[in-house]
């Protein structure tokens, strides 16, 4: 008998897909709440008597304090589970939501916004622990594709929400509504939490859980900073965000601006951007099934975004080709989105999901809160062109940071042979 192989039961696709329709529902809710607020700003910026910078300023402070809690968080994840961390996050999501309804003042909305950024900071360690211990391996990619469908939905849904309720009623009311829609999914979650329960990563082997138990007791809680791949992916997402933070609050503007488009019309590229993004990431769950090529899947998805980008800012164009182009790279962007977060997974050991998540999904925050110091200084100067060169650089960055992973794991690997 050979005592080197614990066999496994197959998982029904039942349960993996209850949970991950799950998870992706928390997600959802987190992109959800990240874009309450920058629809409202005209309203906002009226009712307070406040500057779009002023009100740029809550968004940063929001991704900041989210960062910092999403380090955090990662470890609280790994100390106690994913479960209770999940129900902190969505309560102080749903509070922030009630807290900006009732706010009379803009001291008032910051304070609420770091609350939601405290609430933000929670989803990425516990949906990927989640994700990376209760999936079945063969179903990871679609999982994963899932995960960031239901980001890009989450996004889509603030607007289409908050908007149209602000303009039949009055912000105050969109801002309540939205808050019912948080605490409603977070009593889904504590109805449906014995599926969110996640023991300890379960090994295949009796090698391996002697591996995992020395492990856990010689490494100390810090020691997986010492990985370059997770400081690579780091810097992955930091530059990743800087992308998406572009997309979403300054290139349909610029787009308007350049190639003479109607003022409707820069939602509608946002939208064609998020729901082919989505489309992608459908594609991409097929493919990134395939762990050894995950890397040249990202660098294919962006070098392509990072293309159209640049026709976008340098072609002359007609008005109705824009959000084609808009809709072309949200595909390429999406496909790519699978393989990226398989990626980070080869680069994190089992002991280790929540912190290294949270560390490393913390360059997302950074990059949101960054990107607006210098894409919102190209706007200001009415520079649009530079605003998709820019971006097209950061895409074409994202494709060697990529390889770079790629290269880094690959090292450690040799040397540990």
């Amino acid at each position: 008998m050979n005592t080197a192989t614990v066999s496994a039961a197959p998982v029904p696709l039942r349960q993996d897909a209850s949970l991950i329709g799950l998870i992706g529902v928390a997600h959802l809710i987190s992109h959800f709440s990240q874009l309450l607020l920058p629809p409202l700003f005209p309203w906002l910026r009226t009712e307070f008597g406040v500057s779009y910078a002023e009100l740029g300023f809550l968004m940063s402070v929001f991704f900041v304090v989210s960062c910092v809690a999403q380090t955090l968080s990662g470890f609280f994840v790994d100390r106690f589970g994913p479960r209770p961390v999940l129900y902190a996050g969505l309560g102080l999501l749903a509070m922030a939501a009630f807290g900006y309804a009732s706010s009379t003042s803009y001291a008032m909305l910051l304070a609420c916004v770091v609350i939601g950024g405290l609430g933000n900071g929670v989803f990425h360690p516990v949906d990927y622990t989640l994700i990376n211990r209760k999936v079945s391996g063969p179903r990871l990619g679609h999982a994963y594709s899932v995960h960031g469908i239901s980001g890009n939905l989450g996004w889509a849904v603030a607007s289409a929400l908050v908007v149209p309720l602000a303009m039949l009623h009055s912000w105050r009311v969109a801002l309540a509504v939205a808050g019912c829609v948080v605490l409603g999914v977070l009593l889904l979650c504590v109805w449906q939490g014995r599926r969110l329960a996640a023991p300890p990563p379960a090994a295949s082997a009796r090698t391996q859980v002697a591996q995992a138990a020395h492990a856990a007791r010689s490494e100390g809680a810090l020691d997986f900073l010492r990985i370059p791949a997770v400081w690579m992916c780091f810097a992955f997402f930091f530059i990743f965000a800087t992308a998406l933070s572009v997309v979403q609050a300054y290139a349909p503007e610029a787009a308007r601006q350049l190639h003479a488009m109607p003022q409707a019309w820069v939602a509608i590229c946002l939208t064609a951007y998020m729901v082919a993004s989505a489309c992608g990431m459908v594609v991409g769950g097929f493919l990134a099934t395939d762990a050894a090529r995950s890397e040249r899947l990202v660098g294919a998805g962006f070098g392509v975004a990072a293309g159209i980008s640049l026709v976008l800012g340098l072609a002359p164009l007609f008005a109705a080709v824009v959000p084609v182009l808009f809709a072309g790279m949200g595909l390429a962007a999406g496909f790519a989105g699978p393989a990226r977060d398989l990626l980070i997974k080869r680069s994190t050991p089992e002991h280790a999901s929540g912190r290294v998540y949270g560390v490393v999904y913390a360059g997302l925050d950074i990059g949101q809160a960054v990107s607006p110091l210098v894409f919102g200084w190209l706007m200001d100067h009415q520079d649009w062109r530079a605003v998709f060169v820019g971006l097209a650089l950061v895409q074409l960055t994202l494709v060697v940071t990529a390889l770079r992973v790629r290269h880094t794991r690959r090292t450690l690997v040799a040397a540990a042979r």
